[in-house]
């Protein structure tokens, strides 16, 4: 949207997807890439076809844990993502039996660690964290939720207020993605070192860990994954 064919249609403002989901609901905004736990929350009409999910490991949504899963107590949280949030809950307590409370940190994982039995770091902290090297149990939690539903995850989708949803948005959202993933190496090459990753990872994140294209499947467990996050509220 800002270099293909779709670009000055739009009027574009770039912020976290929680941010954009505040945005929508207080009407700021008409349309967003907004957590998808979001659509039922807010009852947004959502535009198929693009969004964030994966089909195993992620590699940016990351919980630590100083000892076993199942002794998890309290979990400090990068509350950024509200769709990472919830996973985490429903993961701990489906495959590992723990229900933690979870408080707000700033992403720095000693910190947390020091205030928690576990920490969820999402996005570029969870990548620069470099969590093979660290003493520290860590749950890829893409790859927990595969192995326990055998379908993809989608953290995030396109949402649209209702009164701005128009049948011409979801080919427009498409074709913007299908450019995106046409040109990840100068993505990655642009974006990756200001936010401290290498070429090479912001690369191999993009194009291995990544899924923008979202199709049935992608669906069938974004449904399941709202439908466990309705039985986990109290």
């Amino acid at each position: 949207m800002l270099h293909g064919a779709q670009r000055g249609r739009f009027d574009l403002e770039f912020c976290l997807p929680s941010e954009c989901a505040d945005r929508l609901a207080c009407g700021a905004a008409d349309i967003g890439i907004v957590p998808s736990i979001e659509l039922e929350r807010q009852g947004l009409e959502l535009i198929p076809g693009a969004g964030i999910a994966c089909r195993g490991a992620v590699r940016s949504i990351l919980l630590f844990t100083k000892g076993s899963s199942e002794k998890i107590r309290t979990l400090a949280a990068d509350s950024s993502s509200r769709t990472s949030v919830e996973l985490a809950r429903i993961v701990l307590a489906r495959r590992y039996g723990a229900v933690p409370s979870v408080d707000s940190f700033p992403p720095d994982l000693p910190s947390m660690l020091q205030a928690a039995d576990a920490a969820l770091l999402i996005g570029d902290p969870a990548l620069r964290a470099g969590a093979a090297h660290l003493p520290y149990t860590v749950l890829d939690l893409g790859e927990e939720w595969m192995e326990m539903t055998g379908l993809p995850m989608v953290f995030a989708v396109w949402g649209c207020r209702k009164e701005a949803a128009s049948a011409d948005l979801a080919p427009s959202f498409a074709d913007s993605c299908r450019f995106g993933r046409r040109h990840l190496e100068q993505i990655a090459r642009r974006e990756g070192p200001p936010r401290q990753l290498s070429e090479a990872l912001a690369l191999e994140y993009l194009s291995r860990h990544i899924v923008n294209e979202l199709g049935e499947n992608e669906y069938e467990g974004m449904r399941l994954f709202l439908r466990y996050a309705r039985e986990l509220e109290p």
